[in-house]
């Protein structure tokens, strides 16, 4: 997007800019932790993490969950290794040097996720299954009893040494069903950094609580009506975010505490394997919340100023949704007109512009929206 505006001060906590979009900056967020997660180390050789790899016992995630052909469970920063950087991975190993450990989840299924170190892993699968990018994988610019050779055309002595290198992985248990363990993980996963660029919330929540809901989720960011209101996809799932914020302020909004990141770590946890039987509902509101404000008020619903300011999103969309059968048998001026009211209203306006993950700032928008279309 071009021409985005400054953050003026009034805006107080709305800090965050990435997409054209006014919210609260989550790295000023702190969660408070309460319980301990169980860590232990263990160290795998290369052909067992490739054998556990192709048979999905260890989860590297994807970000595309809609794309046929790749994995739907869970997601992950796209691979973004170059060949250079692939093949001095694989020499490193071959001249038996140490690398860099990896960590993993390990989830109550049994499976392995991959909180850091995908990079490694894909590296090492492409090699030992030969092929990268459809073609035959072979290592180039690497020392000459390796250039050009694919993992087959290995002599049989750096094979072996290849296939019994030593990565060792730090993995973290989840023992119990604690949010407060969940968010010790979620904590963890904060602070790692993956490819070279650190994860936002969003991204941690797709990876750790990965399931039927947020997949649903994912459906209904391809609402026309939504897509129409909120603009392009967002790149890093913020689109995904507002969703889930507006969905946990509509059925937990009077239970809302901050921080505003750890209140839908656990809303998104809670309902990680919520039924489409159960979803739909709340599903069919938001959509019927985007359309009327889509047909009725436009692109500029959650744009007061420039940008979208998401306190106002949530508020809005939570507000249609509460007060479907009155505004049902409303006309179209009428809605619009209390849209404008409610914009208009200077309590309204501190309650989306200051301190905006503060109970009180969330209870008194939610409750004027409310009021708005409930008259």
């Amino acid at each position: 997007m071009t021409d985005m505006p400054e953050a003026p001060d009034e805006y107080g906590e709305l800090g965050d800019l990435e997409e054209d979009v006014l919210d609260v900056d989550p790295d000023e967020e702190v969660l408070e932790l309460q319980s301990e997660i169980t860590a232990y180390g263990a160290d795998y050789p290369v052909d067992g993490l490739v054998k556990r790899l192709n048979q999905k016992d260890i989860i590297v995630p994807t970000f595309y969950p809609n794309t046929p052909g790749i994995e739907t469970n869970a997601f992950q920063r796209q691979f973004v290794w170059s060949k250079p950087q692939m093949d001095k991975f694989i020499e490193s190993l071959l001249l038996g040097y140490p690398v860099p450990g990896i960590f993993l989840v390990r989830e109550r299924t049994g499976k392995l996720l991959v909180l850091d170190g995908q990079q490694r892993l894909r590296t090492l699968q492409h090699y030992v299954n030969g092929t990268f990018r459809d073609k035959t994988y072979r290592l180039s610019a690497v020392q000459d009893e390796f250039e050009n050779r694919s993992y087959s055309d290995l002599p049989d002595i750096y094979r072996r040494r290849l296939d019994d290198s030593i990565i060792h992985a730090t993995i973290l248990r989840q023992d119990d069903d604690s949010s407060s363990l969940g968010d010790s993980i979620y904590a963890i996963f904060e602070r790692l950094n993956t490819g070279g660029s650190i994860l936002n919330p969003q991204e941690i929540r797709i990876a750790l609580y990965h399931g039927p809901f947020l997949s649903a989720i994912a459906g209904l960011n391809e609402n026309e009506d939504w897509r129409d209101l909120y603009g392009n996809r967002s790149p890093r799932f913020k689109d995904q975010e507002l969703i889930l914020r507006t969905l946990a302020l509509f059925e937990r909004g009077d239970r809302y505490s901050r921080p505003l990141k750890g209140f839908l770590n656990d809303y998104a946890e809670d309902n990680r394997s919520r039924g489409v039987k159960n979803l739909t509902p709340v599903l069919e509101l938001f959509s019927f919340a985007a359309r009327i404000l889509n047909e009725s008020v436009g692109r500029r619903a959650f744009r007061p100023v420039r940008a979208i300011n998401a306190a106002v999103l949530d508020s809005l969309l939570v507000g249609v949704m509460v007060s479907k059968e009155r505004i049902e048998g409303m006309t179209k001026d009428e809605f619009v007109s209390s849209y404008d009211a409610l914009i208009g209203t200077a309590e309204y306006t501190e309650a989306t512009t200051s301190s905006t993950a503060a109970e009180e700032a969330v209870e008194t928008r939610l409750r004027l929206a409310r009021e708005a279309f409930a008259e």
